[in-house]
């Protein structure tokens, strides 16, 4: 029965894995089309996720983009936080995040405008 048990479980495990995908979420504020993407599916640790800008169908590139990822306090757990600046990386803005444990971690990208105008989008990763 124990054998089972771990038969089971390690293919559970296993089909979780496989069925990872990569971060590819899309999103638009005050006529930016925002991608963010990564490479990999994202884990607990460290990830590298890459933030593309766009307006009226041109890259962006002269934006400052920062992103902080971080997961409420719940009972027994506290608040938990993340921030990282982006680097223009050919054409894409690049982020190393740490994510401490899985779970829900809700994010705010943020990006600057050579107007000094403020941008967030606001969404959420599962880990």
């Amino acid at each position: 029965m124990k054998n089972l048990f771990k038969v089971i479980v390690a293919m559970l495990l296993s089909i979780g894995i496989l069925n990872a995908q990569a971060l590819s979420q899309t999103g638009e504020k005050n006529g930016y089309e925002v991608v963010l993407t990564s490479e990999k599916s994202l884990i607990v640790g460290n990830n590298d996720i890459y933030a593309q800008l766009s307006k009226d169908g041109n890259g962006v590139t002269d934006v400052k983009v920062k992103i902080k990822v971080f997961m409420p306090e719940m009972p027994g757990m506290p608040y938990m936080e993340y921030k990282a600046k982006a680097k223009l990386v050919d054409g894409k803005y690049k982020m190393m995040v740490n994510f401490s444990m899985g779970g829900t971690w809700q994010y705010h990208l943020k990006f600057k405008d050579k107007d000094g105008k403020i941008h967030t989008v606001r969404g959420s990763v599962n880990i």
